[in-house]
């Protein structure tokens, strides 16, 4: 169903797309948007490798929610792990691509354990998050990506 990398060579393994989805902060989150056209947005996350789910927050209405309940499929991408080897102008940097389907987390007490996990990821302790969550929580949208597929590559940019 998913496409395999084209370019053997430049494919990295799940795990390190897997390592890459741990370590990265930021990711582009994509779905289907209005009149057909695509909608990406930048999004902070949480990868819960265990359950092979990641998890954002965001607003209860907007472009995204709009688009997520006509349709649940989602595309969300990882860049980073910027090296030099050979040439200092021209680095590698590695991706990691999630293909999987998205929901929205409508269950309270859920929301709040994985805004939890979440915000351990961003604060520098436990309770500066605690209050952030206290501080914020009641408007926090949390939803849910159910990994289907995970590949990453390596390429050098020059």
């Amino acid at each position: 169903m998913f496409r395999p990398v084209r370019k053997k060579r430049n494919e990295i393994s799940v795990e390190e797309a897997k390592a890459l989805l741990h370590t990265s902060r930021r990711g582009i989150l994509s779905v289907n948007g209005d009149d057909g056209y695509p909608y990406a947005i930048p999004i902070n996350y949480f990868y819960d490798e265990a359950n092979a789910k990641i998890y954002f927050h965001g607003s209860r209405v907007g472009h995204k929610v709009d688009a997520l309940k006509r349709c649940d499929k989602i595309c969300f991408t990882v860049v980073g792990s910027e090296t030099v080897k050979e040439e200092a102008w021209a680095p590698y940097v590695k991706s990691a691509v999630v293909f999987g389907h998205c929901h929205m987390i409508e269950d309270p007490e859920e929301t709040l354990t994985t805004l939890k996990r979440f915000a351990m990821k961003y604060y520098p302790d436990e309770p500066t998050a605690d209050e952030e969550i206290e501080r914020s929580a009641k408007a926090v949208q949390m939803f849910e990506i159910e990994i289907e597929h995970i590949s990453g590559k390596e390429v050098q940019e020059r």
